[in-house]
């Protein structure tokens, strides 16, 4: 979970109380921000690794800073709570934005390696399309789009109100 801490300082994101734990199955298919754990009791551990994500729930205008400072200033705007975590040993983030530029929103997915951040998922939707460059086969996770699950390859399929970074 150390490396949670790494990458909310690396990104400049400020987290709202301690790292909590949760079934990954219902953190990843949660849309609305994730409950608080209260600083007082501490980061929680990981009891079944296999099936649980370690999370912090992050202050939504410190992505704004990140993404600014990303990509162009103000080109992505947040429009849905972050997900910054790890699983299975493994550190992720998943930043829902508008894309000012293009007109459309977009899932954009980091894992973060010894090496630094890799943009491993993006996903740009609007209600008659959606459009993606994906490299998730390596990962136990998938994009879902109307209900269809995708991990590999570029793309455009049809359009979606929304995206979710689901397990595969």
């Amino acid at each position: 979970m150390k490396n949670i801490h790494k990458i909310l300082a690396g990104a400049g994101f400020t987290a709202l109380g301690a790292i909590g734990t949760k079934a990954a199955v219902d953190y990843l298919r949660n849309r609305d921000q994730e409950e608080v754990v209260e600083e007082s009791q501490g980061d929680q551990e990981i009891s079944q690794p296999q099936e649980e994500v370690a999370y912090a729930v992050v202050k939504a205008e410190s992505v704004q800073d990140f993404l600014d400072k990303s990509f162009e200033a103000d080109r992505y705007v947040p429009n849905r709570p972050p997900k910054v975590f790890e699983y299975q040993e493994k550190s992720y983030m998943v930043i829902w934005a508008r894309d000012n530029k293009q007109n459309k929103n977009q899932m954009l997915v980091f894992q973060y390696t010894d090496q630094g951040r890799d943009m491993i998922a993006s996903v740009g939707y609007t209600p008659s399309k959606t459009d993606y460059s994906l490299e998730l086969s390596n990962t136990p996770f998938a994009v879902e789009v109307n209900g269809q699950k995708l991990e590999s390859g570029k793309g455009e399929t049809q359009g979606t109100d929304n995206v979710d970074f689901v397990l595969s």
